[in-house]
């Protein structure tokens, strides 16, 4: 226990306490003055006041009142509870925990410390600490019913659903008949369906349906009870049951997938990924969908699934029904409906054949086939914006803007053509008529997001920042763009405009950009936090479950792994090129000097590095705090909050970290933690550890790479490298040295790839295994060059024999349409120039591309806005009248 005060202090304590839940913070620290000026060493007091001057952004005085209360005061349970609140407000987790563990061996049994311990707790996955925080809380006040709820919860984290049903079925044993009152009844519904999903799981499905039929008249989420039944239905086996649940949803809402993939499931007629149907379960499926168009005529869904199964004649009657009855209504999206259809083979000529049959019927009567009636002009304009997305998406790009400009010419008002149009010159590789076409879409409706976000991103496509910056600022607040971007969390335009810095080698930028996209998601992990005390508050169980699980992988979403590559793609370039600076000068007397001596200067000037970097931080902090308090102050006057200034807005101070690949390590385990199936993670992970001269890190990452996919070019060349660093090092000296090589001496042996074989023998067998695809005659080539320096001209000859061979009928690409995409050929380009470093022989492939893509910026084609300057020229200041939408 803590020191005791008298009377009359004891009170003005409560004081402090009740101000710092009331957000009263002046009263609080009035209040704590007049303590400490009779008790200055009270250590409550003092921790106290601590917490309330954390909560008005003065931290550095905080911990250090927080530090001197527990000074003075370390049995004090107060002291500890509220350095370990001082922790939590920071993130820093683990301390708190620490804290709040000091705080209950004092006082073993308090309610509010074990609550605040077991929200840490959950936040950190200690599941086992978890268990037994939520057990000791429910042993103390067993008639909450959070305590309950949360042990339950605890134990299902745990991975133990079946002890998580006992302990709600004993909650359920302390409830009375006639429960729950009807202000309850959706709480209590949330926790039998909580229930039933925890039965299911801990592998008692016959239980969770008893259980879901018993309390069925206390579940007030009706089409959530139905969905359970009907999945523990057939989970059971007991398909005609659960069609009769499924047929019931389908009444209530026939446009929901899942509800006609459930019933096909009880049919026996379970959707395939490959497609392989037998003929008599396609002519159920036939029937099966047949009656449920009758039955629900206006459902797109009935309508849209059989086009995934259907074959040939059947297939284009009802592809042409569909198509002809959306191009009738004028939907815009049809070709983002029908888009997964053209990876099946031979629907894309299908397609082809149905759209262009109907653009000439059209033409001719002006009906759509098979119809009398004549057809208004629109329909004749979304047919030719059809048919432009279907050759786009068939790589026929002349065809695509043939028929756009078309439509253009038909209706120029339509903005949804401008954008298309934007988009087929983005596959064609003019990137800046893309942006042109895509402003000029956005000047016919200044007031859509939409359209502004999509000429946006064009924009940064085609590396116009500072234009694309202008722009997006006419849709933020105050016109404040940087700031209001980011508190947004537009993941996309910090992305783009990331992608737009490295390209141009403004790397710092970049940086910045990337970086910022992974604090958004760091942030999304905390925000959590709350949700510990609220869903438990509110019952919303399954949800919460639903987000923890979701917040377990969060680090594997797309826009994550995208920023996490391209920071690492900045380090290693950071590495391979360190930024200039004006103390380059100060690095040549260390350069001479003995390596032991060099090593130790070096982690010196790290030190004082670290300790200048940590004290720049607390006075930014400081500054911030009372640039914060100012504007508090002002803003009671009337006037505006100061808006925080960004110091370092062109990212200088991330250019010069110590270290770079360390900085990459860090972002690369955590793709190894979450995204450990991308090739692109052991790539990169491989890159970091060939620059390190970590051997065995290197050659796991090289054997996770063969795992993933043995034969990509990218692979073969990380193995050529790798093994080649190997041969090279110098000869071992320590023990370790010489025990990481007979590791790898083992392991190679083990290496199908590589057998007894030379490494310019698995090259050229390589070369002879793939000599019809053009990345990996490339690679091969590079690999030629590392190994035999010498054999330049034959390493060009190598690429530059390569053959476009057209692509396979009956695929997504059109007929006479070759196999080479514009990105691997631009690929192709960079390894000539870099690699090979033959500036002749990549004039030479700049000249040969030029031809076979037309429109691309990048090799100069003939009809790109770079050589004709066609594109329009985008004004670099927007009018006023686009100042706001």
């Amino acid at each position: 226990m803590g020191t005791s005060l008298p009377p009359k202090e004891a009170n003005l304590f409560k004081v402090i306490a009740k101000s710092y839940e009331t957000k009263q913070y002046k009263k609080g620290l009035k209040a704590s003055d007049n303590i400490l000026k009779k008790f200055p060493d009270h250590g409550e007091t003092l921790a106290m006041r601590g917490l309330t001057l954390n909560c008005m952004d003065r931290k550095a005085e905080a911990y250090e009142l927080v530090r001197r209360g527990v000074k003075n005061d370390l049995k004090s349970h107060v002291c500890w509870h509220v350095y370990g609140l001082l922790y939590r407000s920071d993130r820093e987790y683990r301390e708190a925990i620490k804290c709040y563990r000091n705080a209950l061996r004092i006082d073993p049994e308090n309610i509010q410390i074990l609550r605040d311990l077991s929200l840490l707790q959950a936040q950190m996955r200690d599941t086992a600490g978890f268990v037994e925080t939520r057990r000791q809380l429910l042993t103390i006040k067993p008639s909450h019913r959070a305590n309950w709820i949360g042990f339950a919860i605890a134990h299902h984290s745990n991975y133990d659903a079946a002890m998580a049903v006992q302990i709600l079925e004993a909650y359920e044993g302390t409830l009375e008949d006639d429960y729950p009152p009807d202000n309850e009844r959706y709480e209590h519904s949330e926790m039998l369906l909580y229930k039933v999903t925890l039965l299911d799981e801990s592998g008692a499905p016959e239980k969770a349906l008893a259980e879901l039929n018993s309390k069925e008249q206390k579940i007030v989420d009706k089409v959530g009870l139905k969905e359970h039944r009907a999945a523990l239905l057939v989970t059971l086996n007991r398909l005609e049951e659960a069609e009769e649940v499924y047929r019931y949803l389908l009444d209530m809402n026939p446009d929901n997938y899942s509800y006609y993939d459930g019933l096909q499931k009880c049919l026996g007629l379970s959707h395939v990924e490959n497609g392989g149907y037998s003929p008599s379960q396609l002519e159920k499926l036939v029937e099966l969908y047949t009656s449920l168009q009758t039955q629900y005529p206006k459902s797109s869904a009935a309508k849209r699934i059989p086009l995934d199964f259907l074959q040939g004649t059947n297939f284009v009657e009802a592809a042409k029904t569909y198509i002809t009855f959306f191009l009738s209504k004028g939907v815009p999206s049809l070709f983002s409906d029908i888009r997964p259809l053209y990876d099946q083979r031979g629907k894309a000529d299908y397609l082809e054949e149905i759209i262009t049959g109907i653009e000439s019927c059209l033409k001719e009567t002006g009906s759509l086939p098979g119809k009398s009636d004549s057809e208004p002009p629109p329909t004749l304009m979304w047919t030719l914006f059809l048919l432009a997305q279907h050759y786009d998406r068939r790589r026929k790009y002349e065809k695509a803007l043939e028929k756009i400009d078309e439509a253009i010419k038909h209706t120029p008002t339509a903005i949804d053509l401008y954008l298309v149009k934007g988009r087929i010159m983005k596959h064609a590789g003019d990137r800046v008529a893309a942006a042109a076409l895509a402003d000029e879409a956005r000047s016919m409706d200044l007031a859509d997001r939409f359209i502004n976000s999509e000429c946006v991103k064009r924009m940064l496509q085609a590396d116009q920042v500072d234009l694309a910056e202008k722009t997006a600022v006419l849709f933020t607040k105050d016109g404040d763009q940087h700031n209001n971007l980011f508190d947004m969390q537009c993941m996309w335009y910090e992305l783009a405009s990331g992608d737009s810095y490295w390209r141009k080698d403004m790397l710092g930028k970049a940086l910045k950009n990337y970086l910022a996209v992974e604090k958004h998601y760091t942030d999304m992990l905390e925000d959590q936090f709350d949700f510990h005390t609220y869903c438990l508050r509110k019952m919303t169980l399954r949800a919460y479950i639903r987000m923890l699980k979701f917040e377990d992988t969060l680090h594997s979403h797309r826009f994550f792994c995208r920023a996490a590559a391209a920071a690492i793609g900045c380090y290693l370039k950071l590495h391979d090129t360190p930024p200039k600076t004006s103390e380059g000068e100060e690095e040549n007397p260390v350069a001479g000097l003995p390596a032991a001596e060099r090593k130790r200067l070096r982690q010196k000037q790290r030190k004082a590095e670290a300790k200048a970097k940590k004290m720049a931080e607390e006075k930014a902090k400081e500054d911030e705090a009372l640039a914060s308090s100012n504007a508090a102050k002002s803003n009671k006057k009337g006037s505006q909050v100061t808006k925080q200034v960004d110091d370092d807005p062109d990212g200088d101070k991330l250019l010069h970290v110590s270290d770079p690949l360390e900085q990459a390590v860090k972002y690369a385990k955590l793709l190894q933690d979450n995204s450990a199936g991308a090739l692109e993670t052991h790539m990169l992970a491989f890159e970091i550890y060939f620059r390190k001269r970590k051997i065995l890190l290197g050659f796991q990452a090289v054997k996770k790479l063969l795992k993933v996919d043995a034969d990509n070019p990218n692979v073969h060349r990380s193995l050529i490298y790798f093994f080649n660093m190997v041969d090279n090092l110098p000869g071992a000296q320590t023990p370790a040295e010489k025990l990481v090589q007979q590791v790898i001496s083992m392991e190679r042996d083990a290496l199908t790839t590589l057998g007894n074989k030379s490494l310019l023998e698995v090259n050229k067998a390589f070369l002879e295994a793939h000599k019809d695809s053009l990345l990996h005659r490339a690679a091969a080539a590079e690999v030629l060059v590392l190994l035999s320096p010498d054999s330049k001209e034959e390493a060009v000859k190598v690429i530059e024999e390569s053959v476009n061979p057209p692509v396979a009928p009956g695929g997504a690409i059109g007929d006479g349409v070759g196999e080479w995409e514009l990105n691997d050929c631009v690929a192709v380009h960079k390894i000539l120039l870099t690699s090979v470093k033959d500036e002749d022989a990549a004039s030479r492939w700049r000249v040969r591309m030029a031809d076979l893509f037309p429109y691309s910026t990048y090799f100069m084609g003939p009809k790109s806005s770079a050589v004709l300057g066609t594109a329009s020229q985008v004004p670099c200041s927007l009018s006023k009248k686009e100042e706001q939408p």
